[in-house]
């Protein structure tokens, strides 16, 4: 995508001023021709159908080689990128040798996609001169015809002859440049693929609010959904009361995830209604829901800038004073001002100068200067050791007071306080419950969390 995205760049940078350069020199050079003869005009002018059809028969066979060869330079770069990225695991299973043979067959098929594209597209060029060279005899012929018999002087068929060139060579340079168009149509084709994709509905539902009192915060009623064919979640209903914690666990592939995806209207249900403080979330605008949200992820991630932009990026209203109390709130501000620069450190491409768990605290920081209504945990310590783990709970504990949270977990220990825990499988709700009277019941969660302690 990048390549397309440089294409389009350079022809626009620089063919697109060569192209109305030529337009406006075949319109000023035609004038100067039609004021000489006309009848040799229409004679030059022959040429330009003849040119027409060159393009017309090159330009759809060029234009589709070019897009088989934009696209074996994407799955290129898309490998040297990703072997790059992952050296360490390449050399780890000594996969050196097969990620090599797997270039070279890439670099192979782009060898061939580039060769028929090139070669094709240059047959323009040859055909073009050979074209203009033929206009111009044919000129010289009439012209020195209608100089024997009177009807024109030698100097003015001398500087028709002139003419003659300067009017085809721009229509010869504007062809020539279809081997750029034809590639920079390529890859505005690839780049439009992506753009044309439909955009997500906002419709506004028009959904009566839920009447009565004591209403939950947050309610999944009747959910259906699905990603294809096969159903994942049905018949989904759950509440969530007010300030309240409340654990989705389950197995993998469970449907964890995607209820906190429906929550956020990333995607919407097929059937049944999410309700937020007795509103359905559908007739509610996507900036106006997440104004209410906040989420912290299990991968993490900082934009280019400074510690403290990245947590003032939770609200951008937010003072300087907010953003030291979030910090401190997060449990982060200590670590920050241990670094050299303190708040205005500049973690690197991949924040390697901070630690996993450094980051997730930035994360949480970054969530509590948002202040949100309700909060989403998404397996936020799976990828930390115990002891910075131990640290983010402390801090999530505190981020969750006085608020209505989401918690994904496959680590149980880290959701043994919630109010209401919910196992999830295949989509349905099999148990519900706090952690005392799911492992009462000696079902599904008392499994799921005595597997995990097996070893203790």
């Amino acid at each position: 995508m990048v390549n397309d995205m440089d294409n389009i760049a350079g022809t626009l940078q620089q063919s697109l001023i060569q192209i109305i350069t030529s337009v406006l020199t075949v319109i000023g050079v035609f004038i100067l021709m039609l004021t000489i003869s006309w009848k040799l005009t229409i004679i030059a002018l022959v040429t330009i159908p003849l040119s027409i059809l060159v393009v017309a028969f090159v330009a759809p066979t060029s234009q589709r080689l070019f897009g088989r060869q934009q696209a074996a330079l994407g799955k290129i770069n898309d490998q040297v990128e990703e072997t790059y990225a992952a050296h360490t695991i390449v050399r780890t299973f000594n996969k050196e040798e097969d990620e090599e043979k797997e270039f070279n067959r890439r670099n192979h098929q782009y060898y061939q996609s580039a060769w028929k594209a090139q070669f094709f597209s240059s047959l323009m060029m040859p055909m073009m001169i050979f074209i203009r060279n033929v206009g111009y005899l044919v000129v010289a012929v009439v012209g020195a015809i209608q100089v024997i018999h009177g009807q024109i002087t030698l100097g003015n068929v001398q500087a028709f002859l002139q003419y003659t060139n300067q009017f085809s060579q721009p229509i010869a340079q504007i062809a020539n440049l279809s081997n750029t168009i034809q590639q920079t149509i390529a890859s505005a084709e690839r780049i439009f693929e992506v753009l044309d994709e439909p955009e997500m509905d906002d419709k506004i539902k028009e959904t009566p609010v839920l009447a009565g009192k004591n209403l939950p915060k947050v309610e999944f009623k009747d959910i259906q959904f699905s990603y294809t064919d096969e159903p994942l979640i049905q018949d989904f209903n759950l509440k969530a009361p007010r300030d309240k914690m409340v654990a989705i666990v389950g197995p993998t592939s469970a449907g964890k995830t995607t209820i906190i995806n429906l929550l956020e209207r990333f995607y919407d249900p097929q059937g049944g209604h999410v309700y937020l403080d007795g509103q359905d979330i559908g007739s509610m605008t996507r900036d106006d829901l997440r104004k209410h949200i906040a989420i912290v992820l299990q991968d993490t991630w900082l934009f280019t800038g400074t510690i403290f932009e990245n947590i003032k990026y939770g609200n951008e209203n937010a003072s300087d004073e907010e953003v030291y109390h979030a910090a401190k709130m997060a449990r982060a501000d200590a670590f920050i001002r241990e670094l050299p620069d303190g708040y205005q450190t500049v973690p690197d491409e991949s924040a390697s100068n901070i630690s996993q768990g450094q980051r997730q605290l930035l994360t949480i920081a970054r969530a509590f200067l948002a202040d949100p209504e309700i909060l989403i945990l998404d397996e936020a310590t799976s990828s930390v050791d115990t002891r910075t783990e131990v640290l983010i709970q402390e801090a999530m504990n505190a981020l969750q007071q006085e608020r209505t949270s989401f918690v994904v977990a496959h680590r149980l220990s880290t959701i043994r306080k919630a109010d209401q825990i919910v196992v999830v499988n295949h989509g349905k709700i099999i148990e519900t419950g706090n952690h005392e009277s799911l492992m009462n019941q000696k079902g599904f969660y008392a499994a799921l969390y005595n597997s995990q302690f097996a070893g203790n």
